[in-house]
């Protein structure tokens, strides 16, 4: 890779022109490590540095992410302990099979750390990552394999509790203080991407920034758990507030899948409505709802109007509605109450195969490390394949888990140099421990300075590692220049072994990624026909908001004629919208309304089980839809906007349905569905 990569502007705004904000967190930082390491050195731990290096680990800008990942680490930490003494117990005198089950773990670890999110997934790579410290050094003395397993929990454990403390006494911040602007930049880019939809733009701009906000408030809400109460009352006013979000997107949708119906007359004739909502959602203080309300209930009013052009109204008094709705839930975020009805978290889109695959590609780069340690008798070579099982914990259930290995080795080659001018340099000729702190500190502090900046943290993060364990801080320090060479070697070669096994066996999405994404996608709108609807609204958005993210990365990697992908991931959309909003206005029903909807539902369902849409199925659920309106007709129980409403979104499911089936390849396969979902 080349040079230019490593941003030499970041890392100068950071060394010499850093934002107090980031002072403060790299002093933080040398404040918890200094009193981590003081405390492993008194207490005699036997390897100081992993207290030391942990608080650089977990070291994180707010007091709530350092609480979440240190308790999920503490958990990870003790797992695979757990299993490193299991391991050695059952195969410690069989080393290939010991190999091979080290493998299998990490497999097991990198895939759940790929199917899952935020905490939970950090402690499935802490698991994998722990068992590679503790269990392959202990293959040298398997015997001592319990006191490694409790030594090095004791070390982390300190390590942990130390970055906690400083995170909460040393100028906190609190994350929970910021969900108030996130959520409103939120609000905002909902607001702005239902504008957007509203004019019929490319949904691509303001629908994926919207999305984009409202997944990345949802990570944090998570971290905002830990900090007592209050973070804990935002995290459920934010899942409002998606949902709120979710439902307006969805409205804004609705409204112009109406407009392509209307006829060049009616449409002219909703426009000056339609100019004035959008000028109501782009503003940028509070709108200011009533004139707008007025205007509609007039319009509303007006006996000439065209049955379509009444529902378009009736479709724009829902975007209205639910803009009134969404301001309530964001002032309940910034004073940090709760609103009623709160809904579970987001889902999100699992590949199960991708992550399988993944899993079995980190078993490879491991057992490719392994195999070089075998085959060269290098006594060093157990460190390379010890490190090899950290990165690969870290990394192999990312989505470029070759470039994030290549920064972790950036990080290391920077870290071999200055560690030798230390501990072989300065070390020797000093003595006590503020001397000790001395020369630790000043390199960890301006690797923490740059931690702040995303685009280099990963690389100052993995210099903060491997500086303090290759300087190794102990009550017994040796200075040799042939055992710290060997160390440094056998991590660079365990790295970049791993990185060389990534890079080459590659897993970026191909045709079979994206017909598993479409299966998915057609499972979930199964599911919807009967999943209760309290939930729906974020199961779905959220799983659906992550597919056409996930598209939109390799948006610019598919040729023109195979871009279907995308506009299946927004036809899937559009026909849930459509669904939920069907379900919202019939649960009510009863008698034959709610028979013939039961029927409408397992119809709509069984086609998207089996085969979907296709080219020729077009025309399937015309029929139904043609029952279920007369049913709607004859119906006297539903209240008038309900029944507009229902009708409405009938007629835009077999619309929507309509033109999915166009839309598909001729002559494509039945994509049967599976539990990919």
């Amino acid at each position: 890779m080349r040079f230019p990569t490593l941003h030499i502007a970041d890392v100068w705004q950071a060394l010499f022109a850093p934002a107090p904000s980031d002072l403060l967190f790299a002093a933080r930082n040398l404040i918890a490590g200094g009193l981590a390491l003081y405390l492993a050195l008194r207490l005699n731990f036997e390897q100081p540095q992993w207290a030391l290096t942990t608080v650089f680990i977990v070291s994180q800008p707010s007091s709530g992410m350092v609480l979440a990942k240190g308790a999920y680490r503490l958990l990870g930490t003790f797992t695979g302990a757990v299993v490193s003494i299991l391991l050695i117990a059952v195969l410690g005198q069989a080393p290939l099979l010991f190999l091979l089950a080290m493998a299998l773990w990490l497999a097991f670890c990198t895939t759940g750390a790929s199917l899952l999110r935020n905490h939970a997934a950090y402690g499935f790579v802490l698991a994998g990552y722990t068992t590679a410290i503790i269990a392959l050094p202990a293959t040298a003395a398997p015997l001592q394999v319990f006191d490694q397993a409790v030594a090095r929990c004791s070390e982390i454990g300190l390590g942990i509790i130390c970055a906690a403390v400083a995170s909460i006494v040393l100028w906190p911040r609190r994350i929970e203080q910021t969900l108030a602007i996130q959520g409103r930049a939120a609000w905002l880019a909902g607001r702005r991407a239902a504008a957007s939809e509203l004019l019929g733009e490319d949904q691509r701009k303001g629908l994926l920034e919207a999305l984009g906000r409202i997944v990345a408030v949802d990570a944090q809400r998570d971290h905002a758990w830990f900090e007592g109460p209050l973070g804990r009352r935002r995290s459920q006013a934010l899942r409002v507030l998606s949902r709120d979000l979710l439902g307006l997107l969805r409205a804004a949708r609705g409204v112009a899948r109406q407009r392509q119906m209307l006829d060049l007359e009616n449409a002219q004739r909703l426009e000056p409505l339609i100019q004035q909502t959008i000028q109501t959602l782009e503003a940028e203080h509070e709108p200011i709802l009533a004139p707008l309300a007025q205007s509609l209930e007039q319009a509303l009013e007006d006996r000439s109007l065209s049955a379509e052009n009444h529902l378009c109204l009736v479709q724009l008094t829902q975007v209205l509605n639910l803009v009134e709705q969404s301001a309530s839930s964001i002032s309940a975020v910034e004073q940090g109450r709760v609103p009623a009805g709160a809904p579970g978290a987001l889902s999100w889109h699992r590949d199960i195969q991708q992550g399988l695959l993944g899993g079995l590609r980190s078993a490879l780069a491991f057992l490719a490390v392994a195999g070089f340690w075998l085959l060269s008798a290098w006594p060093s070579g157990l460190g390379a394949v010890s490190i090899c099982g950290v990165v690969l914990s870290l990394f192999a259930g990312r989505e470029n888990p070759a470039a994030a290995c290549l920064n972790f080795l950036k990080g290391i080659a920077l870290s071999i140099p200055v560690a030798a001018v230390v501990s072989l340099g300065l070390l020797p000729g000093w003595d006590g421990f503020p001397l000790l702190c001395l020369g630790l500190g000043v390199p960890l502090f301006f690797a923490s300075l740059c931690m702040s900046r995303p685009k280099i943290a990963p690389i100052a993060s993995a210099f903060c590692i491997f500086f303090v364990n290759n300087v190794g801080p102990s009550n017994l320090m040796t200075y040799d220049l042939g055992a710290f060479l060997n160390k440094a070697m056998a991590t660079l070669i365990g790295v970049g072994i791993a990185v060389v096994v990534l890079r080459l066996i590659s897993l970026n999405p191909g045709e079979h990624h994206y017909r598993r994404m479409f299966k998915a996608s057609l499972f979930d709108l199964a599911q919807l026909t009967a999943r209760p609807a309290e939930q729906a609204e974020s199961w779905f958005g959220g799983r659906m908001a992550d597919r056409l993210i996930r598209l939109s990365r390799y948006w610019q990697m598919q040729p023109e004629n195979r871009r279907v992908h995308w506009d299946n991931g927004l036809l899937g959309l559009d026909l849930g919208d459509e669904l939920l909003q069907l379900r919202s206005c019939l649960d009510p029903a009863q008698g034959a309304l709610a028979a013939e909807r039961d029927r409408y539902l397992l119809h709509l369902a069984a086609l998207l089980k089996h085969g979907g849409p296709t080219v020729a199925r077009g025309d399937q659920l015309d029929a139904a839809s043609v029952a279920l309106l007369k049913a709607l007709e004859k119906d006297r129980g539903l209240a008038v906007q309900p029944q507009e409403m229902a009708r409405a979104a009938i007629l835009q499911l077999q619309f929507t349905w309509r033109r999915w089936c166009r839309q598909q390849p001729s002559g494509a396969l039945p994509a049967r569905l599976t539990a990919a979902g």
